[in-house]
């Protein structure tokens, strides 16, 4: 008896370690998607990155204004036209909820701009990022944004 109560536990908590360990995988995955889709979008200009880390019916709820994937690409693509400011993007993570194949994301984000290695602007937002895992990895659904003063 003492034998099969000692597998039983085994068994559990090592299931409880796999299970832990999915969870922090998952939000790991959350917390990279936010960092890279910053990076390879907002960063590079690059709308051709839309499609790697936004679902086709992403909508960014932007300081009172709705936009879609279509939306950002005019954007990024009109932003090229003119002298580009290098962005470097850091985040303050707040929270990450992971359940099944959804997941949500509350985080502090800080973006600064530099043209000619001087700083010309930074600025500051709170945002929330729902994400679903797809058959290609994860990626966000929606983005809801929200100006901070600088600090």
């Amino acid at each position: 008896m003492k034998r099969l109560n000692s597998i039983i536990f085994t068994i559990f908590f090592t299931a409880m370690s796999f299970g832990q360990n999915s969870i922090e995988t998952n939000q790991l995955h959350i917390k990279n998607l936010i960092v890279e889709s910053f990076d390879e979008i907002w960063s590079e200009l690059n709308s051709k990155n839309i499609e790697k880390y936004y679902t086709k019916d992403f909508l960014l709820l932007e300081d009172g204004e709705v936009w879609s994937n279509k939306t950002i690409s005019n954007y990024l693509d009109n932003a090229l036209e003119k002298p580009i400011p290098t962005r470097v993007n850091s985040f303050e993570f707040i929270e990450v909820k992971v359940a099944k194949d959804r997941a949500w994301i509350a985080y502090k984000n800080q973006a600064t701009f530099s043209l000619d290695n001087k700083i010309v602007r930074t600025a500051h937002w709170l945002e929330s990022a729902a994400a679903i895992l797809t058959e290609n990895g994860w990626k966000l659904e929606m983005l809801h944004s929200t100006r901070m003063k600088n600090e």
